[in-house]
């Protein structure tokens, strides 16, 4: 039962509040429907954020649609972040490269076009 508390600058630091907490433990599927929401782009909307009538099996943001290439890389390169590392890739020998958001959203399409022909 022993509780650490964090220092006030880690805790003005972060990214997940105890009011965030209270809101998820008030209403789980409505909490991660607003996150959902706020952090994807949706192609096509959910109607229900869960759908727990058999468990063990849920079935979370029923029938939404979202296209994963487009809110792991183009959002970003939308929203003026394309010259932002996407990733850093260090091989065994040594051997490095640097892929922006923008770099790897063009590595991307050229696969996808390859695929598609």
């Amino acid at each position: 039962n022993r509780r650490f508390a964090p220092s006030a600058e880690f805790a003005a630091n972060a990214v997940v509040t105890a009011g965030e907490y209270a809101e998820a433990d008030a209403d789980r599927p409505a909490f991660w429907a607003k996150q959902a929401r706020g952090l994807l782009s949706w192609s096509k909307d959910f109607t229900q954020a869960l759908d727990w009538s058999n468990p063990p099996f849920a079935k979370w943001f029923v029938g939404g649609e979202v296209n994963a290439a487009y809110n792991a890389l183009d959002r970003h390169v939308e929203a003026g972040h394309g010259d932002r590392v996407a990733i850093y890739f260090e091989g065994e020998p040594g051997d490095t490269r640097t892929y922006t958001y923008a770099q790897l959203t063009e590595e991307v399409k050229k696969a996808a076009n390859a695929f598609e022909s």
